[in-house]
């Protein structure tokens, strides 16, 4: 045998299981048509460092992909759900697609982002951001204003983002919590799983400790577990949940830019999210930062979309728990 087996088949997910969705979901083209309680958006890019170009764009298309065996096993037991992946054909995901963008205009970008953002959430539901670089929260977070609620911010990230510019750029990835700390709205930020070396600076770090960010560092959680992080949101929050890839260890997630050891582990991440449902209303989810250009074997792609796929089944829970 010379061709790669095809596990797709093996796991059932034949031709006519839908290969373009996220893990088979039904699709939903129309935003101003949408019914679903959780709508997954792909956002290649929003501002983009001239330097470097849209250069986590093929992340949606891959994280999908990655989903494609397990297609047919949609309402198969989930042993980190303990049942389906949805609680009921009620209150299922959709998959929206891929929203267009141009590297040079990042303007439109983010115009683009929080109009889709608003019309999810003005149907009742909650978006959820597959990108994409992580700068893709900042129009997120800026189409949830003027709604009169306030959010916690729950970053999961290796990195602070809070340089005020970089490469002449306000909007881009590396200034992400320093634009959501600007916004109103926006009451609360914890970050966790920083560690190593990033783009921060001494003074990027105490201008977030003066703003009030409660940070548990990847070293911290590793020590103390999830609570020390979950222990800042108060009960009854509306939070906002972003997560970057290389929050996770690079021995499971490879494909990110910035690889450095200590981690999180799936279950630490699952343990976060779940918490944070259990203590407040999740508004919104991002997920940004993979670059499958950097993945082995498409482990990354497989261990950051397994996040996904229990992130949904938790937003779906929520979504039927509130019914």
């Amino acid at each position: 045998m010379t061709e790669e087996p095809d596990l797709a088949a093996l796991y059932g997910s034949g031709a006519s299981a839908s290969m373009s969705t996220f893990m088979g979901i039904a699709a939903c083209a129309d935003l101003s048509s949408l019914t679903a309680p959780v709508a997954l958006l792909g956002i290649p890019c929003a501002s983009p460092y001239a330097a470097v170009g849209a250069y986590c764009r093929n992340a949606p298309d891959a994280l999908r992909a990655a989903t494609r065996p397990l297609a047919a096993n949609l309402w198969h037991h989930d042993f980190d759900l303990g049942g389906t992946l949805f609680p009921g054909p009620d209150f299922v995901a959709v998959d929206c697609g891929n929203l267009p963008y141009d590297e040079a205009d990042a303007a439109a970008n983010r115009a683009a982002i929080s109009a889709a953002i608003r019309t999810i959430r003005a149907r009742g539901a909650v978006p959820v951001s597959l990108g994409g670089d992580d700068s893709i929260p900042i129009p997120v977070l800026e189409a949830l204003g003027g709604s009169g609620e306030s959010y916690t911010v729950l970053q999961i990230d290796a990195h602070i983002d809070w340089r005020d510019d970089y490469m002449g750029e306000r909007q881009g990835l590396s200034s992400t919590m320093r634009r959501a700390s600007e916004m109103k709205h926006i009451e609360r930020i914890v970050q966790v799983g920083a560690r190593g070396i990033g783009s921060a600076r001494p003074q990027d770090y105490r201008d977030a400790l003066g703003w009030g960010v409660q940070f548990v560092t990847g070293y911290e959680l590793h020590r103390k577990g999830v609570e020390a992080a979950l222990s800042h949101i108060p009960e009854g929050s509306n939070i906002v949940i972003s997560i970057d890839a290389d929050a996770m260890d690079p021995a499971i997630v490879p494909g990110v830019i910035g690889r450095s050891p200590g981690g999180l582990d799936y279950y630490q991440m699952v343990d976060l999210i779940r918490g944070a449902a259990a203590r407040g209303r999740i508004a919104a989810m991002n997920f940004v930062e993979f670059m499958p250009e950097r993945d082995v074997d498409g482990l990354g792609a497989l261990n950051f979309a397994r996040v996904i796929m229990t992130a949904l089944g938790v937003l779906t829970r929520q979504a039927a728990a509130q019914r």
